[in-house]
């Protein structure tokens, strides 16, 4: 990756990390306690530091795991991340619509992130992934994800709350960037937080 989109990743996360630090922080009940969050469909799992630094302060100590089906990527992120004393990072290749399979994720997380995600390409694969974050994710956990299109995050919107999960809130990123590829794709283009309902097993 050369320095000019070297930058423009670090503008994307600098922003993201504005927009997710209040939502996050007001909404989450957990507090002084192993946090675990699972960074779903993560790639080089770029969103790491953000996670970091809005969960960090929060917790005793934090997991951050990243699910995908990418090897090469989950191979960047793997040497991206390091351990240390307080966070913990774990990459994981595997299918995201199984992560009932996932020994690492016996216990459900507190919050789970997907960044991007892509409803419009394969909404049957989708809805079972998003039901299957539903189940690992804690009862007091949120479901965050971002989209690059309007419609897309009407539809991902719409899919997820016929899981009976709850919707908190959604937000348009007015300060997200334009991709010129497909036209109206833009990073982090909105947000979206979810509870898990009570009828949610």
């Amino acid at each position: 990756m050369d320095a000019k989109h070297i930058d423009l990743l670090n503008e994307d996360l600098g922003k993201l990390k504005l927009l997710l630090t209040p939502l996050i922080t007001e909404n989450i009940t957990v507090r002084n306690d192993n946090i675990r969050c699972l960074n779903l469909a993560c790639g080089r799992a770029d969103e790491s530091g953000v996670l970091k630094e809005i969960l960090a302060p929060l917790a005793s100590s934090l997991q951050i795991f990243g699910v995908d089906i990418r090897s090469r990527e989950l191979d960047i992120a793997q040497n991206r991340w390091r351990s240390d004393p307080h966070t913990s990072y774990d990459f994981i290749f595997h299918d995201a619509t199984k992560l009932h399979l996932i020994t690492e994720l016996d216990q459900q997380c507190h919050i789970i992130l997907m960044r991007h995600q892509n409803y419009w390409n394969g909404a049957n694969t989708w809805q079972k992934i998003y039901a299957s974050a539903l189940d690992r994710l804690s009862p007091d956990g949120i479901l965050v994800i971002t989209s690059y299109f309007d419609q897309e995050h009407l539809q991902a919107i719409q899919a997820i709350q016929q899981l009976d999960a709850n919707l908190i809130i959604t937000i348009q990123n007015t300060q997200s960037r334009l991709i010129q590829e497909p036209p109206k794709k833009s990073v982090d283009r909105h947000i979206a937080l979810f509870s898990k309902s009570s009828n949610i097993i």
